[in-house]
């Protein structure tokens, strides 16, 4: 029988060549994403069923989940891809909007995961693929919302692979860098009128790129093969770092001590 993923998030970017390369590797791919009506290619292709799915909506979950099921018998791997990113500085961005980025990029993948364990649970087997990022390790300057959710999914991922492992359960942990795909237009701005920060949110937006500009970036079917493997090693690795510039940033906190992590990134971003 072949295999089949559930791929969150599948309209675009990362998400949408996961469901590509997972189907050309002949496995099933449920392709989900919140407005299935807009997609003219992954649901003209054999094995790929294009489902309405929103991570913050229980009943189209576990629509999604048990439709599956019944299309291609069960579910072998789930990527959780869908995300956006929140940033600004922290006193600007009202709790609506900090609530509705851990609504996508957290509670709604915990929801994901939650979903589909009985699944995993009966055939005692099943990948779990959560997409983070370098920001849920290293939390740079007016991404409070956006690393907050990553450093819950990095943290929770974690726990919780050590808590299916019994069970032969996987759980692993994808994170890229810097992309050129449709999360830089998901992303949101919160303006301030603070003018204390302003000079501070002048000075990182023109310095962000400065620090990695040199390093070779993932592409976004790189990080799609990066996720096959992890699906597919048979390794108990949890963490899959993609992308020169990710690794960077990972590098300055975990290679140097806590005092001259927080001082470089201080002298990238802010002085």
């Amino acid at each position: 029988m072949k295999k089949t993923v559930l791929v969150t998030g599948a309209s675009s970017g990362i998400g949408r060549q996961t469901a590509r390369l997972f189907r050309q590797n002949g496995w099933n791919v449920i392709a989900s994403m919140r407005n299935p009506e807009n997609e003219t290619e992954l649901n003209a292709l054999e094995n790929v069923w294009v489902s309405r799915l929103d991570v913050t909506d229980q009943a189209s979950i576990d629509r999604t989940i048990s439709e599956g099921i019944a299309r291609f018998g069960t579910i072998d791997a789930l990527v959780n891809s869908a995300g956006y990113g929140l940033f600004g500085a922290f006193e600007s961005i009202d709790r609506p909007h900090f609530q509705q980025q851990f609504d996508v990029n957290v509670f709604g993948l915990m929801e994901m995961v939650r979903a589909v364990l009985p699944v995993f649970r009966a055939q005692k087997t099943g990948v779990i693929i959560n997409i983070s990022s370098y920001g849920g390790q290293v939390a740079l300057p007016f991404a409070t919302a956006y690393a907050a959710s990553k450093f819950a999914v990095e943290g929770f991922s974690e726990s919780l692979s050590h808590e299916l492992y019994p069970l032969g359960i996987t759980v692993k942990i994808v994170e890229p860098g810097s992309i050129a795909t449709n999360f830089r237009n998901s992303m949101q701005f919160v303006p301030t009128q603070i003018d204390d920060y302003s000079p501070v949110v002048s000075s990182f937006f023109s310095r962000s790129a400065t620090p990695t500009a040199h390093l070779q970036k993932a592409t976004e079917e790189q990080v799609a093969q990066t996720i096959y493997l992890a699906a597919t090693d048979g390794k108990q690795q949890l963490r899959y770092v993609i992308g020169d510039d990710a690794q960077f940033y990972i590098d300055q906190k975990y290679k140097q001590t806590d005092e001259a992590f927080v001082t470089a990134i201080r002298e990238y971003f802010v002085n």
